[in-house]
């Protein structure tokens, strides 16, 4: 079954001194989370447990490995293979697109 989505940064909003997140779409090897940070927010490091891509919709984030720190803005998208310790950080409040890649249904 397809799914249409006519405006995925618009179905979340920045707000003050929080992170916020929510699920968008659950589909067949995706799941599409989208989060907002406010400017100076971080997700400390973690893990996904499988191969994730992260795209900025809005503002600019800091996203760290252990190999790499990248400027993320609107455009850009980065992967992260399974289990590859990350963090993130707004540099300026933003939005950001995470592409879970199931694998599975």
């Amino acid at each position: 079954m397809s799914e249409f989505i006519d405006d995925v940064a618009g179905r979340i909003s920045v707000t003050p001194s929080s992170t916020v997140s929510t699920t968008v779409l659950k589909a067949e090897g995706v799941r599409l989370v989208l989060f907002a940070f406010d400017e100076g927010e971080e997700l400390s490091e973690h893990t996904a447990a499988m191969p994730v891509l992260l795209q900025a919709l809005s503002g600019r984030l800091t996203v760290t490995t252990p190999t790499q720190t990248v400027s993320l803005a609107p455009g850009g998208v980065l992967h992260l293979d399974s289990r590859e310790p990350h963090s993130v950080l707004a540099t300026e409040p933003s939005r950001l697109l995470l592409t879970m890649l199931t694998g599975r249904g």
